[in-house]
């Protein structure tokens, strides 16, 4: 019992001050006072319900992913096509209906078209994507199965959350919350955010950049018409232009390979532009198009619309383009932390969307506070008045794992959310349940006339397993409720299983430490528990 060497009383001691000293910068900011900043400064996000900001909830549609995989199926196949040796002549190509099918000039090439066509339906899962058949004996028509729709809505979702949360972090909040809901539905809450539309555009914008070349075959009267010749289409000019241009629909170049995108301005006229960067085969590609169409224009399409369509004086090559149109400083910088971040997958619309004031989130952590100050003082006052020292002992370890426990989550980078603040009041309820049981068995033992040292000896040792036992359920559930629960129900889960772990350090090793310093110093005949 009183086996406390100087090395294991400096390890304690360490250990319990170095977490308690991590909880003082977000002390000092819930206090209004300013941390150093010199010193680190690891600090306990809060929470959207805490820090007000603004929550948002998009949605994909399934027909856009339909639509995307069948455009790039048909390109598929006419490159394809296009390439065999020799060449596989096609025609009366369509999409109606969701099928791609199309007309093979000779029927002698149907099992040559069926051989090259066959390995791309398969991609990169043993997921069969497509079906193929042929009606007769001249047509293919390709299907869609709905395994490989699901599929692709699923990775298509997987990376609309890994461009959302890369666009988040750019504009430099902390700790957003970025869920997937159900098939085709993602939840956003940026905590301090106050500025949701902001958000809401920049999410929702899908920053798919194509560069097309203009239809110079199209009639003028027909584009503003809106009838597209075969192989073309129609875009609108973006907002504050007026008109729409006919660019061909195949053949252009996508900003799937872009590596970087700067907002900045153009010496020449002191406009906003993004210059962006592509890598190696996006630089060689725009270099082969640009080089091939020296003379004639190409139109800058994003999200459908056309943002200029500038000709081609000379091949651009080096893999830099700059993107002018009609924006401003901030219109630039969204578009470059658009494009830097990737192009959506699948468009997001906003089908809900809220904003927490940051003064009802104040409201809460006042609340909360006073909360635990009055849990706190009602179990001090109670365990003072029923143990005397050790009750005493039981106080400075509560304070310590209060400490530790902030701390620790601050070192996390752990959210604290509302029911984490509940999570804390019953943490320091529960805190000194191993103290409850500790000292009522060391009572029990001094009744049955065990001498000091033994009775706190067999206290400490006894209670301790029914206290490892209690716990280790408490930390199983804690893990369960993160695992398998989300937002508020996490936060609670985070704040439970720390708390579970700084009190029984706290409450069993710290206090016996306490507990052996004075019996090794005092050595008393009689303890008053």
């Amino acid at each position: 019992m009183l086996d406390f060497p100087l090395w294991k009383r400096l390890s304690l001691w360490a250990i319990t001050l170095a977490a308690s000293l991590l909880a003082l910068p977000s002390l000092f900011n819930v206090a209004g006072l300013d941390w150093p900043s010199a010193l680190p400064d690891p600090q306990v996000n809060l929470g959207l319900d805490l820090a007000g900001g603004s929550h948002l909830l998009l949605e994909a549609k399934a027909g856009d992913v339909r639509a995307q995989r069948l455009e790039a199926m048909e390109e598929n196949v006419r490159q394809l096509m296009r390439n065999a040796n020799p060449r596989i002549r096609i025609g009366d190509v369509s999409t109606a209906g969701g099928e791609l099918s199309f007309i093979l000039e000779n029927a002698a090439d149907i099992d040559r078209a069926r051989g090259l066509i066959e390995p791309a339906m398969q991609g990169s899962t043993t997921v069969r994507e497509w079906e193929l058949k042929v009606v007769d004996g001249q047509r293919i028509v390709l299907t869609q199965t709905e395994a490989g729709i699901n599929q692709a809505i699923d990775e298509s979702m997987n990376g609309a959350i890994d461009v959302v949360r890369r666009r988040i972090d750019e504009l430099g909040t902390r700790e957003p919350t970025i869920i997937r809901q159900g098939s085709t539905r993602i939840v956003v809450q940026v905590p301090g955010l106050q500025d949701p539309a902001g958000l809401k555009k920049l999410l929702g914008q899908t920053a798919q950049l194509e560069f097309k070349l203009v239809d110079l075959d199209a009639l003028p009267s027909d584009v503003q018409a809106g009838v597209a010749r075969a192989g073309s289409q129609i875009f609108p000019y973006a907002d504050g232009q007026s008109g729409a241009i006919a660019v061909k629909r195949l053949g252009g170049i996508r900003g799937d390979n872009l590596t970087g995108a700067q907002a900045g301005r153009d010496p020449q006229n002191n406009q906003s532009v993004v210059t962006i960067t592509f890598d190696a085969q996006g630089g060689a590609k725009f270099a082969k198009l640009t080089t091939e169409n020296v003379g004639k224009p190409f139109a800058i399409i994003l999200d459908k619309q056309v943002l200029s369509a500038p000709n081609i004086n000379e091949p651009i090559i080096g893999g830099r383009a700059q993107i002018s149109g009609n924006f401003t400083p901030e219109s630039a910088n969204n578009l470059a932390i658009a494009l830097k971040s990737g192009a959506l997958p699948v468009p997001l619309t906003v089908v809900e969307e809220r904003t927490v004031g940051p003064d009802l989130g104040a409201d809460s952590i006042r609340k909360g506070l006073l909360a635990m100050g009055i849990g706190s003082l009602a179990v001090i006052a109670l365990m003072v008045a029923s143990y005397g020292r050790f009750g005493v002992y039981a106080t400075v370890a509560l304070v310590f794992n209060v400490l530790m426990l902030l701390g620790l989550m601050a070192l996390g980078g752990f959210t604290l959310s509302l029911p984490g603040i509940a999570g804390f009041v019953i943490t320091i309820g529960a805190a000194v349940d191993a103290n409850v049981l500790i000292n009522e068995r060391i009572r029990e033992e001094r009744k049955r006339g065990r001498r000091v040292i033994a009775a706190v000896e067999t206290g400490y040792t006894e209670a301790s397993r029914a206290i490892w036992d209690a716990n280790i359920t408490n930390v199983i559930s804690g893990v369960a409720l993160f695992a398998f629960g989300s937002g508020p129900v996490k936060g609670f889960a985070v704040v439970l299983v720390i708390g579970i772990i700084t009190s029984v350090f706290t409450g069993v090793t710290l206090t016996r430490m306490f507990v052996a310093g004075w019996l090794r110093k005092a050595r008393p005949n009689d303890i008053n528990i």
